[in-house]
C-alpha cells in the first residue's frame, strides 16, 4: 500500500461518507497518513490539499471493543469542545464497520507539537520549557472545573468506588503479566490498598494525562489535549498523581520510557502539585499516594509489554530493555509511598 493509501484508511471509502454526511466539507481528493506515536488506536492525518484532518479508529485485526471505543472517544471532546478546554473540533462518527473496517471517528487537525523527550524541549530553553509544563497543570484544572453534568457526561463512569476498582484491575493486569520475581511489586500493591484515599468530587477523568499527550503552539500554549481513549468520570488526583510522576527524573540515562523530567526549566513536582492546588481550590495532601499509585499502574503496563516481548509478540527497538525499568518503577513507587515526594 504507497504511504497516502495507508492500511486501515480506505480514502474512497472515507471520501464516500464524508460527501454523504458534511456536504462540502472536503474540496479534493484525499491523501492520508499514518501518525506516528500513539500507544494502541490508530491515528492518521487525511487532507484535501487544503484541508486537514484526523481519523481514529482501532488497531487492525481483532481488538476488545470496550479498549478501544471510539464512540466514548468522540463523546467526551464533542462534550468538551464548548468549554475551556482544549479539544479538537468533532466532525462526525461513523459506527458503521463496513466504511474502515472498524468504528472511527473524525476531527479536525490543530497544529502543535507533542514534546516526547528532554531532548525535543531543549531548543524551547528554560522558561519556554516551564512555560509550556505550567500551562499543562493549568489546563487540567480547567479539565477537572467541568461539571460532568453541565457538559451531558453525567453517565460516562462510575465514580462511587473508583479508586478501588482501579487498583483491582491493575492487579488482574500483573497477574495476567507474572512470569518472573518481581520484589516488592506485592508489598506496593498491598500498601496502596491499605492507605486508600478518600476521593473528592468526581471530574472527568483523562487517564493518561501528560505532555506527549498534549499539542504544544508557537506561543507555549496548549492548543489540544489527545488520546482520549482511557478517559472517564473518577477521581480526579489521578491524573496530578500521573503527571506528578512524569515530572520526576528517571535517574536511568538513555531509557526505552522517555520523561521530561530532565529538561532544563522543567518544574519540579512540589511546584506543579502547589500550582494545581493553589488553582484548583483542592486537598492535595494525599498526592504522594497517587504518585504512587501511578508508578505501581506504569509497573504494571511495563511488565505487560516485557511479556509479550518473551514471547516474541513484539516488534521494535527498545523492547529488550523494558524489563529492566519495571524494578526502577516499583522502587520509586515504594519510595514515594512510605518517604513522601521528595525534591529532585
Amino acid at each position: 500500500m504507497s504511504p497516502d493509501h495507508p492500511p486501515g484508511l480506505d480514502l474512497d471509502r472515507l471520501r464516500g461518507l464524508l460527501d454523504t454526511e458534511r456536504p462540502g466539507l472536503v474540496h479534493g481528493p484525499l491523501t492520508g497518513r499514518l501518525i506516528e506515536g500513539g500507544r494502541s488506536n490508530l491515528t492518521y492525518s487525511v487532507s484535501d490539499g487544503t484541508s486537514k484532518w484526523v481519523v481514529r479508529r482501532p488497531p487492525l485485526g481483532h481488538v476488545l471493543a470496550t479498549a478501544h471505543d471510539m464512540k466514548r472517544e468522540h463523546r467526551v471532546i464533542s462534550a468538551l469542545h464548548p468549554t475551556n478546554v482544549p479539544v479538537p473540533r468533532p466532525v462526525l462518527l461513523c459506527e458503521d464497520e463496513e466504511v474502515l473496517g472498524a468504528p472511527f471517528y473524525v476531527m479536525e487537525f490543530v497544529e502543535g507539537t507533542p514534546y516526547r523527550t528532554a531532548d525535543q524541549l531543549a531548543p524551547l530553553g528554560e522558561q519556554r520549557t516551564r512555560d509550556a509544563v505550567l500551562s499543562l497543570v493549568d489546563t487540567l484544572v480547567e479539565l477537572h472545573a467541568v461539571d460532568p453534568a453541565e457538559v451531558g457526561l453525567a453517565g460516562f463512569g462510575r465514580p462511587e468506588g473508583f479508586l478501588d476498582r482501579q487498583l483491582r484491575r491493575w492487579g488482574k493486569q500483573l497477574d495476567a503479566s507474572r512470569n518472573r520475581e518481581l520484589g516488592g511489586i506485592d508489598e506496593l500493591h498491598a500498601a496502596l490498598g491499605r492507605q486508600l484515599p478518600g476521593s473528592p468530587a468526581p471530574a472527568v477523568v483523562h487517564g493518561d494525562y501528560r505532555l506527549d499527550n498534549v499539542l504544544i503552539g508557537d506561543d507555549d500554549t496548549i492548543k489540544a489535549i489527545l488520546d482520549w481513549e482511557m478517559s472517564t468520570l473518577g477521581d480526579p488526583l489521578t491524573d496530578l498523581g500521573l503527571l506528578v510522576m512524569y515530572s520526576m527524573p528517571l535517574g536511568m540515562p538513555h531509557s526505552p520510557v522517555s520523561t521530561t523530567a530532565e529538561a532544563a526549566g522543567h518544574p519540579s513536582p512540589a511546584e506543579l502539585i502547589e500550582r494545581y492546588a493553589a488553582r484548583s481550590g483542592r486537598d492535595v495532601s494525599a498526592v504522594s499516594w497517587y504518585t504512587a499509585f501511578a508508578w505501581f499502574k506504569l509497573a504494571v503496563i511495563l511488565e505487560g509489554i516485557h511479556y509479550r516481548y518473551t514471547l516474541g509478540q513484539t516488534v521494535g527497538r527498545g523492547f529488550d530493555r523494558i524489563g529492566d525499568l519495571v524494578p526502577v518503577f516499583i522502587e520509586h513507587g515504594l519510595t514515594t509511598l512510605h518517604d513522601g515526594l521528595q525534591e529532585g
